[in-house]
């Protein structure tokens, strides 16, 4: 198992974008993600929902955004930490390579904003909480959608 001694939760998560999160080293997921993490989806016109990840399961997760975006690129526009806490937002660009949100692919390119706040515990991600900008991302789908059917 790959170690981390004494590394700051800022550290942690940092390394979980480069090797997880980009789907860059997803056999490296133990060492980012406890067992069981508590995934908060926290979205404006629902209730928040929240799903139980497994390491198993995130790097599922992560497979599949790369099927719909392609091999996108992370960039981390803004990380912050305090105590046992760490906000990030990020700008995931890709391809549009797979069905999203009804849309069918138009191999066009696709970009979605997100921010998340992970909590931290015994060197490992335990829970967080994550936003995705969803309208601006409807509205890219949708233009991209008007504009393949006029062409």
């Amino acid at each position: 198992m790959f170690q981390h001694m004494n590394r700051t939760p800022y550290q942690l998560v940092q390394g979980f974008f480069v090797d997880i999160r980009s789907g860059h080293h997803l056999d490296r997921v133990n060492d980012y993600l406890a067992p069981c993490v508590i995934a908060h989806q926290v979205i404006g016109e629902d209730a928040n929902s929240v799903v139980i990840r497994t390491p198993e399961n995130y790097v599922d997760h992560v497979r599949e955004m790369h099927v719909a975006y392609g091999d996108f690129s992370l960039k981390i526009e803004e990380c912050l930490a305090q105590e046992d806490r760490v906000y990030v937002r990020w700008r995931q660009t890709g391809i549009h390579l797979a069905e999203i949100e009804g849309f069918s692919p138009t191999g066009l390119p696709i970009e979605e904003v997100a921010s998340a706040v992970y909590r931290i515990k015994n060197d490992r991600i335990v829970e967080y909480w994550i936003q995705i900008d969803r309208h601006g991302l409807f509205l890219q789908l949708e233009r991209q959608a008007q504009s393949t059917t006029h062409e």
